[in-house]
């Protein structure tokens, strides 16, 4: 996500660009990005790369096919309670929904259940349709959700937290300012709660610079057991400072594994073919961190293109699972196309996340 005016234009420059490179197979790409890849002919090998096919699995439902749910849904949040999953999702302005929310009980067949956050906090202007990217987590008997809305004091993004005795809500905030609101930096967005081994709870974000010509950084800081309250200072875990990242780094979603903390970001413009998902390794959980990779980790497929906003989950068999939104083809950009709900396993090799995600060859166009 990146500021609400260019989230929401009927029609822009990289729409129109990521669309036409797309039907007439040709690639120059305007940010410093990878040659924009074909398709893998039958004869291509997989790449060796990050990219790979995870450990074979049965995947739930009678026909797994993605984009599991085909309307919009960017920015995806899964919590599995008991055996249904709840997914989350950015506001829909065809439906006037803040928060969007539909429910599964085998991964592949979706219901529509409204809105999940059907009233904004005080602190927020009413029907101002700026809330993004979810996170919501269970805390005993209630739920928690943390949600990118704008801020009146400062007409800035910024992070509110709402509670719900339900998974499906309705959530509440019922505080008079946002839970956080980096105002020097621009603001906050893209919450990300996060529960370690130990039981603690962190919430990672992003500073919303590019708001403003700042810079951008993903950050981390504990926060109370009942999830109400920030306990000592934010820390920045990651910065952009690679070509494939411009212009900016967002959507923190942290994974541990083998005593590593696994931080994934999605980079480069939402509404592009270029945007893709990319990882560090984090010593602890609050860094250092260290990006094992020049390029992004998931990237454009003919299928998917431009993957991002990704979360992760288990099933109730203990696998994992990857969220994400991503383009259909070439109908990249609001006005031609939606960003639609995507489950992909995902396994570990040689301490490397791998996903189940098609691989395919990168190829260079004349």
């Amino acid at each position: 996500m990146t500021f609400m005016n260019l989230k929401r234009s009927l029609f822009n420059v990289w729409a129109v660009l990521g669309a036409m490179l797309l039907l007439l197979g040709a690639c120059t790409p305007v940010t410093p990005a990878k040659p924009f890849p074909t398709a893998p002919s039958e004869e291509a090998s997989p790449t060796s790369g990050p990219t790979q096919t995870a450990a074979p699995t049965e995947l739930p439902g009678d026909s797994f096919t993605n984009p599991v749910y085909k309307a919009a849904f960017a920015d995806p949040h899964v919590l599995r309670v008991g055996d249904m999953y709840y997914a989350y999702a950015t506001l829909d302005l065809a439906a006037l929904s803040n928060i969007q929310v539909i429910r599964s009980n085998d991964l592949a067949n979706w219901e529509r259940l409204g809105d999940a956050l059907p009233a904004l906090p005080t602190w927020s202007p009413l029907n101002a349709r700026y809330t993004w990217a979810p996170g919501v987590i269970q805390i005993e008997d209630r739920f928690l959700m943390y949600f990118t809305a704008r801020d009146k004091a400062s007409d800035r993004q910024c992070i509110g937290v709402g509670v719900s005795e339900e998974p499906a809500g309705p959530f509440r905030d019922s505080n008079d300012k946002p839970f956080i609101c980096q105002v020097d930096l621009g603001g906050s967005i893209d919450p990300y709660p996060f529960r370690d081994d130990n039981g603690k709870l962190y919430l990672l974000w992003k500073n919303d610079g590019n708001c403003c010509f700042l810079g951008v950084s993903l950050w981390i800081q504990e926060i109370s057991p009942d999830g109400m309250n920030l306990i000592g200072e934010p820390i920045k875990l990651l910065d952009r400072d690679q070509p494939w990242e411009i212009p900016l780094v967002e959507n923190p979603a942290m994974l541990e594994h083998d005593d590593k903390y696994y931080l994934f970001y999605s980079a480069n413009k939402w509404d592009s073919p270029y945007y893709a998902i990319g990882y560090a390794v984090c010593e602890t959980i609050t860094g250092p961190c260290e990006k094992p990779l020049d390029e992004p980790w998931l990237k454009y497929i003919p299928q998917a293109t431009g993957p991002g906003g990704q979360s992760f989950f288990t099933d109730d068999e203990g696998n994992l699972w990857m969220a994400y939104h991503a383009w259909t083809g070439a109908n990249i950009g609001d006005a031609i196309g939606d960003r639609t709900l995507r489950l992909d396993l995902v396994t570990f090799e040689d301490d490397k996340p791998v996903t189940n995600g098609p691989t395919y060859t990168p190829q260079l166009i004349p």
